[in-house]
């Protein structure tokens, strides 16, 4: 847009929007045909495709160079069947745009599937509006799920000779081949898999668009784990209020004014941990995001005691105890290092408590460690080292044995053996001397 008269550039402005092709690599699972069921034992096919997400609005920050429209490529004789879906959006944004078009320069992996989408009966006759699906996962961890409309045609088209029909769909195509389709619904999240502490807030990201035609008809939020499932929100179109479980968020105004569904926990428990599904319905469609709870609390580490003395004739004794940690694996290893060692060495001479589950649903153990004296050199460092998923590192707690101190006795017979050795050395010089 032209500045106003006597205005200047704000260098700080955000970047420009410009218009893009996106192009991704797919598949396209489809209906295997009837003749290689059998053979196969599977009902599906899998065809290589291609998704062009048309004239999709990015920010312009200077690195989209000379980015040009996609141009279909020309079929030759031998070349393969590759389906191209040419998908514009012109009344529904694509969320995350700019990670799908830089996704080959940051290293990103997107995963593309293209699918017959048949929630609801769309038309009558035998040639029916065609719908489809596509999911996108990128390695991040973003998922994107998108309604397509494609084209449909009554029964005199399907009828007519010159009626350009996809080999393999049996649906309407452009002349160049592709299967033109537009997006009537979107929905994504940020997250397939979360980890969270106890008694922390987490927030559950889903946010969807519709286009002008489409109204939704509710929202529904559930939980599944180990076989039991549980719905923890429930919306519908003009109910008198959501349905809430405890300790479960939805902010309703952000929900019906700009489709954040987003879910928030509050008071993170063990027993939270599971699949979380977002389900976005319309009359017509219904869209769902599976993410993955994951509950992980550290250990807490006390070695008892800090700090021994040593004694001959006496195995002592050290316990490492590791509590309030979850979910239930975990690593524990003793090291010794004395003064002779260069580096830590491994002991292996150690027993275990068995494992304890707290009310709260975490788990403690306790590890015992004993030093012989007859083995052992003092002074030394003995460490407890424990690895469990929530540590960015292992915790190492140590104790120290300490020198053996001398006794009373044993300072008297030294004392004692000094002073005759004193006599004797003075006795033999008074004698030299004579």
């Amino acid at each position: 847009f032209p500045l106003p008269k006597g205005s200047t550039k704000d260098r700080t402005a955000a970047p420009p929007f410009r218009t893009v092709d996106i192009v991704l690599e797919c598949s396209y699972l489809g209906e295997a045909p009837k003749d290689l069921l059998g053979a196969f034992g599977g009902s599906f096919s899998k065809d290589p495709a291609t998704l062009v997400l048309r004239d999709i609005s990015v920010r312009d920050d200077g690195s989209l160079g000379e980015a040009t429209h996609y141009k279909v490529p020309r079929k030759s004789a031998g070349s393969s069947s590759r389906i191209i879906f040419e998908a514009s959006a012109p009344s529904v944004s694509i969320p995350h745009a700019e990670a799908l078009l830089h996704a080959d320069c940051s290293g990103e992996k997107v995963n593309c599937e293209i699918s017959p989408y048949n929630f609801r009966q769309h038309g009558k006759g035998p040639c029916p509006a065609s719908w489809f699906m596509g999911t996108l996962r990128l390695s991040s961890g973003i998922s994107i799920a998108l309604v397509l409309r494609g084209p449909h045609c009554s029964g005199e088209q399907a009828d007519k000779s010159d009626a350009i029909l996809h080999p393999k769909l049996r649906i309407p195509v452009s002349e160049k081949g592709t299967v033109l389709t537009t997006v009537e619904l979107q929905s994504s999240s940020c997250n397939t898999s979360l980890r969270t502490h106890l008694g922390g807030l987490v927030t559950l990201d889903c946010h969807f668009a519709l286009a002008p035609s489409s109204l939704l008809s509710s929202l529904e939020w559930r939980r599944q784990h180990r076989g039991s499932g549980r719905r923890l929100f429930w919306y519908q179109a003009g109910s008198t209020g959501p349905r809430v479980e405890p300790k479960v968020h939805v902010d309703l105004p952000q929900l019906l004014g700009n489709g954040d569904a987003s879910l928030k926990l509050q008071g993170v428990s063990v027993g939270d941990e599971g699949t979380y599904m977002c389900l976005v319905s319309t009359p017509q469609h219904q869209i769902q995001h599976v993410i993955q709870l994951q509950v992980a609390e550290p250990p807490r580490v006390r070695v008892i005691p800090e700090q021994v003395s040593f004694k001959r004739d006496v195995t002592t004794t050290l316990t490492c105890d590791i509590a309030g940690y979850y979910p239930l694996d975990v690593s524990v290893s003793w090291t010794q290092k004395t003064a002779e060692d260069e580096a830590e060495i491994t002991l292996s001479s150690t027993r275990f408590s068995s494992h304890q589950q707290s009310q709260d649903g975490t788990y403690s153990i306790t590890s015992y460690l004993s030093i012989s004296s007859a083995a052992v050199q003092a002074p030394a460092t003995y460490s407890c080292r424990v690895s469990h998923v929530a540590l960015e590192e292992p915790i190492s707690v140590s104790a120290y044995l300490k020198a053996p101190e001398k006794t009373g006795s044993e300072g008297l017979v030294g004392g004692f053996i000094a002073t005759v050795i004193f006599i004797i050395v003075l006795f033999i010089v008074l004698r030299r001397k004579r």
